[in-house]
């Protein structure tokens, strides 16, 4: 590798942009701290008085310690911090002279939260006047639920991936994960993405209203059109295929130990059948066609369920697989962080906290060659970067930062 290459290695493909974020919970901080892997800078925007829920233990009040939160570690990574206490004016002058250095600004408080602090697009573009700023929010800027509060459940559930999640005969599950905030975070990437790219190409920023439960809903595009073309609400159905059997998540030995299994060629029916001894069940006629198969879904379900059983998930998947079939563990989160080819591939890193200690998190998706993403650091104490934002990025004499700390507008 010449000297070129290696400097180009060691660029992040958003070196030289600045993010102010003013995001909090997850799915805000989720995307800024996937442009901050990108090699992006990243300020997060914070205050004692309000501290992020993630930091004070998920909205159950303010904690003692706000640095020791795992919650808040997992979505801030590579980020900065410093203290500006937005309920005063001081401080939203602060923040405007923060914003006028940068290129991006993200928030994901409710639509019209920044316009009460003056802090809207309108008023950051007379400060910045190429700035892109990006709102995100559960239900978008505008609409008659734009107020409304929204957290995973309730987005997912005006999505509508809810209504298809679960068993027919049981109630939607409301995706009480995070699952849903991450799919937003990560969609906001695309769009901050593609205004840097335009304004390259124009020099003008933009205004991104994203709404959480549009992209959740866009997941389900071909659930959508079938309504559309066919006037078919489609309704839960559990692990099960329209066509495909089998096709479902069967017991292992281990505790709490489940496979993924789909057949979706005779030659992969052959190949189970192979796997599993060739039992003389499976010679039967009617199930070497896939309509034979799916008539039979419930038989087979049993019947594969009661070998499943003698068998461990990660055995039956190298079983499966080596005849050629589509099989998976349903990993538990222990068993993901130790699997080899999670390890191998750089799927997870380790990172240092100075309250936590060494722990271990999923490193960045993105694997390109020139320019990677990487986690660059560990999440930031409050006001960690104070005296660089306040002293060397404003320019501000340190007598007046101690005005402004006694004040509590750094705060």
């Amino acid at each position: 590798m010449d000297g070129t290459q290696a400097e180009l290695q060691a660029q992040g493909a958003l070196d030289g942009v600045r993010v102010i974020d003013f995001g909090h919970v997850l799915a805000g901080p989720f995307c800024t701290m996937q442009l901050a892997a990108l090699g992006a800078e990243v300020i997060k925007v914070e205050t004692r008085a309000r501290p992020d829920e993630q930091r004070a233990h998920r909205g159950d009040g303010v904690a003692d310690d706000l640095e020791g939160n795992s919650n808040f570690f997992e979505v801030n990574l590579s980020k900065k911090s410093c203290s500006i206490n937005l309920s005063m004016e001081e401080g939203r002058e602060l923040a405007k002279r923060l914003v006028a250095t940068a290129d991006i600004v993200l928030e994901n408080m409710r639509p019209g939260v920044m316009a009460k602090l003056g802090l809207d697009y309108s008023a950051l573009r007379e400060v910045k006047p190429d700035i892109i700023m990006l709102s995100l929010s559960g239900f978008g800027g505008t609409g008659p639920l734009k107020r409304y509060a929204a957290y995973n459940p309730c987005f997912t559930s005006v999505g509508g991936v809810s209504h298809l999640t679960g068993y027919a005969e049981k109630k939607p599950n409301t995706m009480t994960n995070s699952g849903g905030d991450a799919r937003a975070g990560t969609a906001a990437v695309f769009a901050a993405l593609m205004a840097l790219t335009v304004r390259r190409q124009t020099g003008r920023g933009q205004y991104i209203d994203s709404s959480s439960c549009e992209v959740i809903n866009s997941m389900i595009g071909d659930q959508m059109m079938d309504y559309a073309m066919n006037r078919r609400s489609p309704k839960r159905h559990g692990n099960s295929d329209a066509d495909l059997a089998p096709h479902n998540v069967y017991r292992c030995k281990g505790e709490d130990e489940w496979i993924s299994i789909a057949v979706a060629t005779d030659g992969e029916w052959q190949g189970l059948a192979a796997a599993m001894g060739n039992p003389d069940w499976a010679a039967d006629p009617a199930l070497s066609t896939a309509s034979g198969r799916k008539a039979a879904e419930a038989r087979l379900d049993a019947l594969i369920g009661e070998w499943c059983a003698g068998l461990g998930y990660v055995e039956a998947m190298h079983l499966l697989q080596s005849h050629g079939v589509a099989a998976m563990p349903s990993f538990k989160a222990e068993d993901l962080f130790r699997d080899p080819h999670v390890r191998e591939t750089g799927a997870v890193a380790e990172v240092d906290h100075p309250v936590l200690g060494r722990r271990t998190t999923i490193a960045p998706v993105l694997r390109m060659s020139r320019t990677p993403a990487r986690i660059y650091g560990t999440a930031p104490r409050l006001a960690a970067d104070n005296s660089y934002v306040f002293g060397e990025l404003l320019k501000l004499p340190e007598e007046e930062i101690r005005r402004l700390e006694d004040a509590k507008v750094i705060w």
